[in-house]
């Protein structure tokens, strides 16, 4: 779990403002001079596309703990024109009145781990990550609806030898008493992640008494694609592949006042499916049919593109994608 910062890249000055934070939160999060400065000037050179060739958009800024230290993820994401030939768009030096490309090459370069998606029409997401590899394949965004500061919703990931377990709560309502509510169950999470979901449901029911309550659900992932999955209340969940996309059960209630008996479901994740959680700041009215290619992206980048053309404007948004 992290925190994440938003920045809407709608005039020149926003560039410097996203730069200030990208650098700061790498420097608090012990990476070194030369890291934090592959820090700053990719945050500059995808801040700067947003604004001139992307028609302004969104940069997310966020570090993740991976291995012992962290590392600082840029997620992009903006609705302009979108690019008909990515790698063109990443030789150094091309650039476009139309399309987005000037400085992405240098980007690639600069991160441990980048990638792309762009349809000509639709926009572009950019995901790059600087001072190591996270070995998961994950990928989230998480933000509070306009004039909060605190974001209701939480997730967390917990990743085993052989075995990984993710969670996301959607406290009641919005600002500090929703985020109190899904701090509680995050916490009460952390404690035993890979425990049976519908186990877990029930330490999170109890560990969120006292709060105004949340929803929320558990997946826990065996090695061999086994599933086991249980949820109260409006968490979407969704295993999908190029195949299928197969909805998961979650039962009515609110932990913390009102849960009926916990029920757990078993699944199979077939080769290549991805599980998708978010919560209702989100639009379940999605299909990833229509966007050819982005099934095999980065899952940074599903989140992004799910966040981009779905996202509610009246709610806190939460979207989590692990590979």
């Amino acid at each position: 779990m992290s925190i994440q910062s938003r920045h809407v890249i709608d005039d020149e000055t926003r560039i410097g403002e996203a730069r200030r934070q990208a650098v700061h939160l790498a420097q608090v999060h012990g990476l070194d001079a030369a890291a934090a400065g592959r820090v700053g000037i990719a945050a500059t050179e995808l801040a700067t596309n947003l604004r001139r060739h992307g028609g302004g958009g969104e940069l997310f800024v966020q570090p993740i703990a991976a291995n012992g230290a962290h590392v600082i993820e840029l997620i992009a994401v903006d609705r302009g024109r979108g690019m008909e030939n990515v790698e063109r768009c990443l030789v150094d030096g091309y650039s476009t009145g139309g399309t987005a490309g000037n400085g992405l090459g240098a980007v690639r370069r600069l991160a441990q781990e980048f990638d792309i998606y762009s349809i000509a029409g639709q926009g572009a997401v950019v995901m790059a990550r600087i001072g190591g590899s996270v070995a998961a394949r994950f990928g989230a965004i998480s933000v509070p609806v306009a004039g909060e500061v605190e974001c209701g919703d939480a997730w967390r990931l917990a990743i085993g030898e052989n075995v990984s377990a993710a969670l996301l709560a959607d406290g009641l309502g919005h600002g500090g008493a929703a985020a109190e509510a899904a701090r509680a169950a995050t916490t009460a999470f952390g404690e035993t992640p890979f425990e049976l979901p519908r186990i877990l449901m029930e330490r999170l029911h109890r560990a969120s008494q006292g709060t105004r309550g949340c929803a929320a659900a558990c997946a826990r992932i065996e090695r061999g694609g086994a599933t086991s999955y249980a949820g109260v209340g409006n968490i979407y969940s969704a295993l999908v592949s190029t195949e299928t996309s197969q909805g998961l059960v979650s039962h009515d209630g609110t932990l913390g006042v009102r849960a009926t008996k916990m029920r757990q479901f078993e699944y199979r994740r077939g080769v290549g499916a991805l599980l998708i959680m978010h919560s209702d700041g989100i639009s379940a009215r999605w299909d990833l049919a229509g966007r050819p290619g982005l099934l095999q992206r980065h899952p940074a980048i599903v989140a992004g593109v799910l966040y981009r053309d779905h996202a509610r404007s009246r709610d806190d948004a939460t979207v989590l994608v692990v590979d």
